[in-house]
Formats: structure tokens, sequence, C-alpha cells
């Protein structure tokens, strides 16, 4: 693909999942907001408790396969239709094994109810395989905006439901609704929209040559997942529900910003890095802009978050969410390199190396235990610090391997990372000020924001960041094709 070309499809593929992750984490925050100063921190906790058998059941249903397409170049429709089958045959398996399971994971808990809320929550699973294989044409095709249209409606809908069910004191089944709700939703969407319909077809030799490359990936995904919920997991185990809450609530929050950072790329850069995967140079070239430039937005977001935590969480949520604030603060630094982690995973997968991220998921394993035998008996706040120390030894490891593959590893990065992280130095000196000192809830927030963002920015200019030239282009450009007069 020329180089203009692919660039403009990566903008636009950029524009279309950033307003994709923008509008359902934006609707999601309002109405989580409205839905969270009615609702218990112990019904988040509740949910929280099976976020590990959720995770790991979902990347089962996927089995890699949608990267595994993504990533094949010559691809056909028995391809598509093998990997439907394959998905939803996994998905009834996977129901039935959480749904004899349920009492076993309420007796674990020691949570009776959540033997009906297991069996009610799994049925997502068998919801969500009739839409894999659609998503994955659509992100081959680079084609986001379809997708940004599909969920942000089904994150409207369901969030409303949810609200309502909250006010009339519905308790958890509010936040049970909205999950199979969204789903079911993006299903009957992306059928009225996308028409695919799969064929009858199970193809044993496209079976095979998929899961040579997705079942590494499989057991990477695996991995990675249990050790991001082993936390929930652990703290739903030792600590109470309520206590839970506020942990999944701060992750929550912070997965707007590095989490919608990362969905994006990933979503995005895999298609593209795949597609030059045999163009060393020039995929080195995009691997380094993109880490350059996603710190550039990231690390001044999380911080800045950090900063306005309190007054933030006092005004919209109310104080008996308060004891969240620390969580938050330190969850903002352990979040800091996510997005970077994504990047540099990508870039392995998408030159085949799946099983270097299987081996990266191998050496973050004991780390991460490590990590929580030693914070559990030290409490909460010590579990969330040992977290952001696990962040960055896991950044390096993540680094390294694709370091050594296009000679751009962690301490080349962190080098080109440098003006942004002085730049959100300045930044949290001058906000400081304004949250010990400004009496309003309210002036905090916007005064905060204000002052950061044009300390942030004014020094990034002198810095004469590529990064300020690049998103002020961008602004033009879209300015110019949605608002100027034809």
């Amino acid at each position: 693909m020329p180089t203009s070309n692919l660039k403009q499809k990566t903008t636009r593929g950029l524009i279309w999942s950033f307003i994709e992750k923008f509008s359902m984490y934006g609707i999601q925050f309002i109405l989580g907001l409205f839905i969270a100063r009615i609702l218990e921190p112990s019904h988040y906790g509740l949910v929280g408790m099976l976020a590990i058998f959720m995770a790991f059941s979902a990347i089962f249903i996927d089995s890699g396969f949608a990267r595994a397409l993504i990533q094949k170049q010559d691809r056909t429709e028995a391809d598509f239709s093998t990997v439907f089958y394959f998905n939803l045959i996994i998905s009834l398996v996977l129901y039935g094994i959480l749904f004899f399971s349920a009492p076993l994971i309420a007796n674990f808990y020691g949570e009776p109810q959540l033997v009906l809320i297991t069996r009610v929550l799994s049925l997502n699973f068998v919801i969500q395989a009739f839409n894999i294989v659609q998503l994955t044409k659509l992100a081959i095709e680079m084609d986001f905006k379809t997708r940004a249209i599909i969920n942000t409606f089904s994150v409207l809908i369901s969030g409303v439901l949810a609200l309502v069910m909250a006010y009339n004191g519905c308790g958890v089944w509010s936040l049970i609704a909205q999950t199979l709700t969204k789903t079911g939703i993006t299903i009957l969407l992306l059928l009225f929209i996308k028409r695919w319909m799969p064929k009858l077809i199970f193809s044993v030799s496209s079976f095979r040559s998929l899961f040579r490359f997705g079942s590494k990936l499989l057991l990477a995904s695996s991995l990675s997942s249990l050790m991001y919920n082993l936390y929930s997991f652990l703290i739903g185990k030792y600590f109470s529900a309520k206590q839970l809450g506020y942990y999944t609530k701060s992750l929550y929050f912070t997965n707007i910003i590095a989490s919608t950072a990362s969905e994006v790329l990933h979503n995005v850069t895999f298609p593209v890095m795949s597609s030059v995967q045999d163009e060393q140079e020039r995929l080195t070239n995009i691997y380094r802009k993109l880490i350059k430039f996603t710190m550039f937005i990231v690390a001044p977001a999380l911080l800045g978050f950090a900063l306005i935590s309190e007054p933030f969480i006092r005004l919209c949520l109310t104080e008996k969410w308060l004891p969240a604030v620390p969580i938050i603060r330190w969850l903002c630094l352990a979040r800091l390199f996510i997005p970077i982690n994504s990047l540099n995973i990508n870039l392995l997968n998408a030159k085949g190396y799946s099983g270097l991220t299987l081996k990266i998921e191998l050496i973050k394993a004991p780390i991460v235990i490590t990590s929580l035998i030693i914070t559990i008996p030290l409490g909460l706040k010590a579990i969330v610090i040992g977290q952001t120390i696990v962040g960055v030894i896991t950044f390096i490891i993540y680094a390294y391997f694709p370091g050594k593959i296009v000679h751009y590893g962690p301490m080349k990065q962190l080098k080109d990372m440098l003006p942004t992280f002085i730049a959100t130095f300045i930044m949290v000196l001058a906000v400081l000020p304004i949250i010990r000192l400004v009496p309003s809830d309210f002036l905090k927030i916007i005064l905060g924001i204000i002052v950061g963002f044009t300390v942030y920015t004014l020094v990034s200019i002198l810095q004469k960041r590529a990064e300020v030239k690049e998103i002020y282009t961008l602004l033009v450009n879209l300015k110019n094709k949605y608002f100027s007069k034809k």
C-alpha cells in the first residue's frame, strides 16, 4: 500500500476509533456517575468478584482467532465461517462450565447471591460469540466509523436502561442488565448494517492454519488476563465487597484514559502494522512515532486526573466514594505504560512472533504473583502501590523483545518519552497550588484542567514537539473537511 494511502487510512482509523471509545466511555462515564450515586460500592464489588471468570472465558471464546484473521493476508470465507462456528461452540461449553460452577464461586467468596448472578451474567459469552467475526471484518477493512456508530448506540441504550433500573432499586442487576443489553444491541446493529452471515462450512485445514498463530496468542492473552484480574479476584477474597467496589470503580476511571488509548491503538495499529510487516524501516518509523505520540497524550491525562481525583469524586460521586481516591492516584501511575505495552505487543504479533508474546506473559506472571504475596497482608493501598512497581518492571520486559527485532528497546523508548515526562512534571507543579488552595471542588476541577492544559501545551511548544504540529494539522484538516463551507 502506498505511504500516503496507508497514512490516510491510519489517520482515519485512529480518528474513528477514538470517536468510538470517546463516545462509549463518555456516555458510560456520564451515566455511570448517576448510577454510582444511586448504587453502593458493594454492588460493584459483587460484579468485580466475577471479573476474572468473565475475562478468562471471553478470551477462550476469541481464542486468538480474531487477530489470526487480521494477521493472515490470504483469508477466505471458509476462514471466517470456521472461526464463527468454533467461537459459538466454545461459548456454549464455557457457559455450561460457569453455570454448574456458580455454587462453588459463591461459596469461595461467601456470597450466596453470586450463584444466580454468575448464571445470568455468563449468558453474555453466548451472545458475544455471534459478533466476533463481524467486528473482526470491520477491523480488517479498517471501517472504524461503522464500529463507532454501533458501539455508541449500544452503550447509550444499555446505560439508560441501567440508570432506570438503579433508580427503581434493582441494585446489582442494573449493572448485569447493562452488560447483556449492550452486547445484544451490538449484534442486532451488526446484522442490520454489516449483513454478514456464516456459510455452512467448517474447514479443518483453515482451523489448523489459524490455530497455529492464534493458539499462542490464546495462551498469552489468558495469562495476561489472569494476571490483570488476579488483583480483583484476591481483593474480593481477602477484603470486603465494599473495598473491592472501591478498587473496581478506581480501575474503571483510570482505564477510561489508559485502556481507551490502548484499545484504540490495538484496534488500528495491528492491521496497519500487519499490512507493512515485511517493510522493516517503514514499520519501525510508524512504531516509533506512535509510541511518542501515545505517551504525549496519555501521561498528562493520567497524572492530571490523579491531581483532580479528590474534588472530582467528592463532587460527582459523593463522599461515600472518597476511600477510592488514593487507589485512583496510584492506579494512574500503574496504568501509565499500558498503551505503550499494547504497541509493543502489536509489533510482535504483526511480525508473526506470537511465541514471544507468550514468553513475555510467562516472565511477567511470577512478578505479579510475588507482588501480591508481599502486599496483600499490608492492605489495599499497598496492593496498588505494588501494582505501580510491577507496571514499570513489565514495561521494560514488554519493550525489550520488540527492541531486539527493530532496534528500539526500552532505553530508546524512554529517551523519546523524556520530553513528555518533563512537560508533565511542570504541569503538575502548576496545578498543585490550585488543588491545595482553591476552596471550591468545582473550581479546583475547572481551573486545574485549564491551567494544566495551558502549561503543558506551552512547554511542549517550547520543546518544539512534533506531536503538537501533528495534532494542530489534524484538527485543521478535520475543520476543513467537516465544518468549512463548500
